[in-house]
């Protein structure tokens, strides 16, 4: 439908906007790659091209970073960049089919098909966000406790530094250390929204933190919530939980199907988290859910952290992952519903699950790369992210 007020359609109005950005940024990555790669065969016409892949083309040429972006390899000047992304290759927290710890890997090579420019949400990312690849956290196979250090370290590092975590799995049992390394740098309650098919939130599986259990760990320490009514010996791990993460600002959504929800839903309801199903956001719609898990994740809280879980996307979309579970969200679904979450800020991000061995045409990779643009395109449209307003051009 055409604007009323202006007579123009929407993706009219976003070239518009769009035409209205700096392409400085290009020019500069275009001279350095002209520089670093030296300057093509006398026969190319186009004086832009390189004789050594530098920069975005060809797709699938070059060593991959996400999005190709600059790769931060001194750690140390994370902060010179607004938003960074980490990989963190784990998956001996999961319980049914391995293969995340090859998920970062998988994401940062479809990611080369996109080059941050999106019509849809009138934003040129590479324009409007110093955005950097910091490599993967150094895991410990076979060892959940230590790798848990290795990553809240590693993600608190990020944190502190000023960059937006972006932290891409590996397994759910991550959600738990990712937010450890971001809550205690609040002053303040912190919100999570947890969209996935399973609730995550059982204390043990198999006698150990799994990727089944983030949630429980997460919300532990919370005054609210009864230690020793839920506690059984876990003197052999490093802590029991974050004091600011109370369970009333835990949001659950697209939980459902037949499988890994029982100890984790007598949790949930013994301490008051909320829980969307499927059939919540099948009634609600896209939108009405993702309003209210905003309410509720946000009701006294200072910051919100989202948690992706690939498998909340219906595995005819979405298949190479851990633990499919047919009847989740669509894929237009689930993107509506990151974007709307994300336009009120975020704090850090996680996607997880994604398994490229069970993937098909890098579909599930591909679906998580989206998520990742459209929070990040998102928050630089609403002003919570980047630097839109000094890429503008002159009017």
């Amino acid at each position: 439908m055409p604007d009323s007020r202006s007579g123009e359609f929407r993706g009219n109005r976003n070239l518009g906007r769009l035409s209205r950005i700096s392409q400085s940024r290009q020019e500069e990555e275009t001279a350095r790659c002209l520089e670093l790669g030296l300057e093509a065969a006398d026969s190319i016409n186009d004086r832009r091209i390189s004789l050594f892949s530098r920069g975005h083309q060809p797709a699938f040429a070059g060593i991959n970073t996400f999005m190709k972006a600059r790769y931060c390899e001194d750690v140390r000047r994370v902060g010179d960049y607004e938003a960074a992304f980490v990989g963190i290759p784990f998956d001996t927290g999961t319980t049914y089919r391995p293969g995340t710890r090859f998920g970062p890997q998988g994401v940062r090579r479809i990611s080369a098909v996109y080059d941050g420019y999106s019509v849809d949400g009138a934003v040129d990312l590479f324009e409007e966000l110093d955005l950097c690849d910091a490599g993967d956290v150094f895991v410990i196979p076979g060892n959940i406790e230590k790798t848990f250090d290795q990553v809240s370290k590693a993600v608190s590092h990020v944190y502190t530094s000023g960059a937006f975590p972006i932290l891409c799995g590996g397994d759910h049992s991550l959600g738990y250390p990712n937010v450890r390394g971001i809550a205690p740098h609040i002053e303040g309650n912190v919100g999570i929204i947890h969209i996935d098919r399973h609730i995550d939130m059982q204390d043990m599986d198999m006698d150990e933190r799994m990727h089944t259990t983030p949630w429980f760990w997460t919300t532990h320490g919370h005054e609210s919530v009864d230690v020793h009514g839920s506690h059984r010996d876990h003197s052999h791990m490093h802590d029991v939980g974050l004091a600011n993460c109370p369970p009333k600002n835990l949001v659950q959504m697209g939980i459902g199907g037949w499988y890994g929800s029982r100890p984790g839903s007598a949790v949930a309801r013994e301490r008051g988290s909320s829980v969307l199903t499927m059939t919540d956001i099948e009634e609600l719609g896209p939108k009405g859910a993702a309003e209210r898990a905003l309410e509720l994740a946000w009701k006294d809280a200072r910051a919100v952290y989202l948690s992706f879980d690939i498998d909340s996307i219906d595995p005819g979309f979405a298949p190479g992952t851990g633990t499919p579970e047919p009847g989740g969200l669509l894929p237009r679904e689930a993107l509506e519903i990151v974007r709307l979450i994300a336009r009120e800020g975020l704090c850090g991000m996680e996607v997880v699950e994604v398994s490229p061995p069970y993937d098909v045409n890098d579909n599930t990779s591909q679906l998580a790369c989206r998520v990742i643009l459209d929070v990040l395109g998102t928050m630089v449209v609403e002003g919570k992210l980047g630097h839109r307003r000094e890429s503008r051009l002159p009017e």
